[in-house]
C-alpha cells in the first residue's frame, strides 16, 4: 500500500504544467533524506542518479506535472475566464472545485461552471457545450465586478489547479485526477526504496528523470546522458486495447512513433519470465517523455510502460495490482 499512500501525498500538491516548483521541492527533500545524488535542471526537472558497476546508463522517467488551467480574463461580474493547460476532457471540469494560485502565492478557492449552470434558469443548462468559451470559474469570494477581483490580487496568467479528489478504497483501487502521471512517480520512488532497502548492486547506472512539462509536450526534450530511456506513464484502457486496471501496459507504438523494437521485446520477455499480468497495446492519441526526448534529438533506445489507468484525463482509476506489476517489471529490468 505504501506506493498508493505516497501517490496520495503528492497528488495533494498542486502541480499543473508550469507550476511544479513546490512538488519538485517536496521530492528533492525526500532525495536529501535518502542521501541520493540529485539535482534540479534549469527547466525544473528533478534528476536522480544511482551508480552501477558498468558505464551503461538506464534512464527511467515519469512526469509530475498535471493538467490544469490559467486565468485568461475577468468578466464584469467577477467571474474568471480560463485557458486550459494540457488536454483535459473539458466537460469533466464542470462542477469541479479548484484553487486559483496568484503570482504572489495567494490561494483562492472556486468552482468550474458552465455559463448556463442552473436548470431552473437556463433552457440550455444540459445541452450547452462545455468549452472554454462557455465556461467560467466562480470564486468563493464576495466579488461583484472585475475591479473586486483585481483587488484580491487575481489576474490573467494566474494558475488554476483542480481538486484531485484522491481516494484509496478498501479493494485497493486508487481513484483520482492526475494519476497520469503521479502514480508512476510514486512507483519510481518505490523502486528507489527497493534498491536501498535490499542493497541492490546495480549492474548499470540508473538515472531517474522527474519531468515537469510532459502534459504540454516538452517534458524530457533534453535529457542527461543515458543509453536507453523508459517512460513510466499511464497505460491506456478502452476500445480495442487489451490493458486493464490490473496490468502493466507495454506500449509498442503511440501517436508519435513506434518504440524501440529490441527494448520493447526485452520488457515483454521479462514480463513473461516473471509471470506478470501485462498487456501490449498501441496508443493512438498519446505521446510520452520518450517521444519528447526523441523529438529533441537524443540518441537513445526508448520504451514506454505503466500501470493500466481507466478514464485518462478525466476521473482516473487504477488498482494496486497494476502498480505492483509495473514495479516488478522495473525491478526485473534493472536486474537484467
Amino acid at each position: 500500500m505504501k506506493t498508493l499512500e505516497f501517490a496520495k501525498k503528492i497528488l495533494e500538491i498542486p502541480s499543473p504544467s508550469g507550476y511544479t516548483k513546490n512538488i519538485i521541492e517536496y521530492l528533492a527533500n525526500i532525495c536529501k533524506e535518502k542521501n541520493l545524488d540529485y539535482y534540479i535542471t534549469k527547466k525544473g526537472n528533478l534528476i536522480i542518479e544511482m551508480k552501477g558497476e558498468n558505464s551503461y546508463t538506464l534512464g527511467l522517467s515519469a512526469h509530475v506535472d498535471t493538467l490544469g488551467a490559467m486565468v485568461r480574463s475577468i468578466d464584469s461580474k467577477g467571474n474568471l475566464k480560463f485557458s486550459v493547460v494540457g488536454g483535459p476532457i473539458l466537460p469533466t471540469y464542470d462542477g469541479e472545485y479548484c484553487y486559483v494560485i496568484t503570482r504572489d502565492n495567494k490561494v483562492f478557492t472556486g468552482t468550474f461552471l458552465s455559463n448556463s449552470p442552473a436548470v431552473h434558469v437556463h433552457k440550455d443548462a444540459r445541452t450547452l457545450p462545455r468549452t472554454e468559451e462557455n465556461m467560467h470559474i466562480r470564486l468563493d469570494e464576495k466579488v461583484k465586478s472585475k475591479e473586486d477581483v483585481l483587488k484580491l490580487g487575481i489576474g490573467p496568467g494566474d494558475f488554476i489547479a483542480l481538486d484531485p479528489k484522491t481516494t484509496i478504497t478498501e479493494s485497493k483501487f486508487i481513484k483520482s485526477r492526475f494519476l497520469d502521471d503521479k502514480i508512476s512517480v510514486a512507483i519510481l520512488f518505490s523502486l528507489i526504496d527497493h534498491i536501498i532497502e535490499n542493497k541492490v548492486k546495480l549492474k548499470n547506472n540508473l538515472t531517474f528523470i522527474i519531468s515537469t512539462y510532459e502534459e504540454v509536450g516538452h517534458g524530457a526534450t533534453f535529457i542527461p546522458n543515458v543509453d536507453e530511456l523508459i517512460a513510466v506513464d499511464m497505460g491506456c484502457i478502452g476500445e480495442d486495447l487489451s490493458c486493464t486496471e490490473y496490468d502493466v501496459s507495454i506500449c509498442a507504438k503511440d501517436g508519435y512513433s513506434p518504440y524501440d523494437f529490441d527494448l520493447t521485446n526485452k520488457l515483454i520477455n521479462l514480463a513473461k519470465e516473471n509471470k506478470l499480468n501485462y498487456a501490449v497495446d498501441i496508443y493512438p492519441y498519446y505521446s510520452s517523455d520518450v517521444s519528447a526526448a526523441l523529438r529533441g534529438g537524443n540518441d537513445i533506445k526508448g520504451a514506454l510502460i505503466g500501470p493500466g489507468v481507466s478514464a485518462s484525463h478525466g476521473m482516473e482509476r487504477t488498482h494496486l495490482d497494476a502498480v505492483n506489476n509495473t514495479l516488478k517489471l522495473l525491478i526485473a529490468y534493472i536486474n537484467s
